[in-house]
């Protein structure tokens, strides 16, 4: 199993990078957190990795921090919550929220996260209670910073966060209808992050 990929950053979208080894190209996807902290393309980059092996495929998802990981794979001990839904919580919601979240059964927070729905939220608060004492030591790592957009132009930061909303298993009309509506809320100068969980909390109305 692939446990930590280091290497130079060759492609990076808010949703997935790809990280070049010594000549290989490892594709990983990643939560907004993760997404936040990476350097610029062509420097060095350092992942914890989470490997998911299917029957047709090996699929790596990888994390800027400890903390990070071990929220993802806390959630996949909920009954309903697989990778790509777990890699979506965590781009809504970062570790230290899910942790206070499950520990105080709020299910309305876990509701923001579009996929989490009552009877999920519900899960995820009862089936994890008792490990999440085992997230919470490295969820009290400093928070990561917001993403910024780094297009100098409204158009490059939309086109990055409808990206963000179609990776993350959003219908492209309603991707690119919340996106127009959260940048002339907050601006194309909020960090991508940001605008990122403000999209996800209109599409879980």
């Amino acid at each position: 199993m692939i446990a930590r990929l280091e290497g130079v950053l060759l492609e990076r979208t808010p949703t997935r990078v790809v990280i070049d080894v010594r000549g290989v190209g490892y594709e990983a996807w990643i939560p907004l957190s993760t997404f936040s902290q990476l350097p610029d393309d062509g420097k060095t980059v350092a992942l914890r990795v989470y490997t998911h092996v299917r029957e047709d495929a090996l699929v790596l998802y990888g994390f800027a921090s400890e903390a990070e990981r071990a929220a993802f794979e806390l959630l996949l001990h909920a009954s309903g919550v697989g990778p790509k839904l777990a890699q979506r919580i965590l781009s809504g919601i970062e570790a230290a929220a899910l942790v206070r979240a499950i520990r105080a059964s709020d299910l309305a927070t876990l509701r923001t996260v579009p996929g989490v729905g009552a009877k999920l939220a519900e899960k995820i608060c009862v089936e994890l209670r008792d490990r999440v004492e085992e997230l919470a030591a490295f969820a009290s790592e400093g928070a990561a910073a917001p993403a910024r957009a780094r297009a100098g132009d409204d158009d490059g930061t939309r086109a990055q966060l409808v990206s963000a909303l179609l990776n993350l298993q959003t219908p492209r009309p309603k991707a690119e209808r919340v996106a127009d509506d959260v940048l002339e809320e907050l601006g194309a100068s909020a960090g991508l992050g940001e605008l990122v969980r403000a999209a996800l909390r209109r599409l879980a109305r």
